[in-house]
């Protein structure tokens, strides 16, 4: 961030220890008071809010290198609960104390409306995905977006492994399970990804590129059908056509 030795030792200073967080343990819960900002040293979160119907929605995902609890500066509680999707560890920052290190270094108050802006940026993206684009083009984008936080982080854009499940990524597009095993198999069909258990390869950034923001989507080949009907299968669907046949 541009910041001297002294500027980070200062920083340092609220920084607390590492707080583990066990595998789909909360590290916060919507309505909690809202006391410190989160540093994700290692592992993987999802976040989510119950919906209109009382059911958990998945609003975002985040990774090592980024900020929770952020949802609760403007109300002063959590608008959301963070959950751990594998053993992690975050660093609390208390705010106030922050807030307190804002006045004295502009440089790091200029960083954290970077911060800020990057997760309004991401939510209006989601938005529009969300909101405008069919299930091909969802997945997509929601792929793509993977691949450029990690490039971010300095990790591979191409290859990195999937800590969500299924489940949870159809839930945060908005689409069944069965979708999430159709779209992967035909992604897979049309050589734009290779998936090894929750591994994902990208081969063709450039072409899931353009399937996001709206270019022609692949025909599902009867390769692809295929390798949808075998994942389904593994549900006992499989069993169920044999009896009818």
């Amino acid at each position: 961030m541009g910041l001297d030795n002294a500027a980070m030792a200062q920083l340092d200073q609220i920084i607390g220890h590492g707080r583990r967080v066990s595998q789909d343990k909360r590290l916060y819960r919507m309505g909690d008071s809202f006391k410190n900002l989160y540093a994700i040293r290692f592992g993987h979160f999802k976040t989510s809010q119950v919906n209109h119907n009382g059911e958990q929605q998945i609003i975002g995902f985040q990774m090592a290198g980024e900020l929770l609890g952020m949802d609760g500066i403007g109300s002063g509680e959590h608008s959301c609960d963070a959950i751990a999707l594998e053993d992690s560890e975050v660093c609390e920052i208390p705010f106030s104390r922050l807030e307190t290190l804002f006045g004295h270094m502009p440089i790091l108050l200029h960083h954290f409306h970077q911060v800020m802006s990057q997760e309004i940026i991401r939510d209006q993206g989601n938005m529009l995905m969300l909101g405008n684009m069919h299930a091909e083009q969802k997945f997509a984008a929601f792929l793509v977006s993977l691949s450029s936080r990690y490039a971010a982080l300095g990790y591979s854009s191409n290859s990195f492994g999937l800590r969500m499940s299924r489940t949870d990524i159809g839930n945060y597009l908005g689409l069944t399970i069965e979708s999430i095993s159709r779209l992967t198999s035909h992604f897979r069909a049309h050589n734009l990804v290779t998936v090894e258990k929750r591994e994902l390869h990208i081969l063709d950034l450039a072409k899931l590129t353009e399937m996001a923001l709206g270019g022609e989507v692949p025909r599902l080949s009867d390769k692809s059908k295929k390798g949808s009907k075998n994942i389904s299968d593994a549900t006992g669907n499989e069993d169920r056509e044999k009896i009818v046949k």
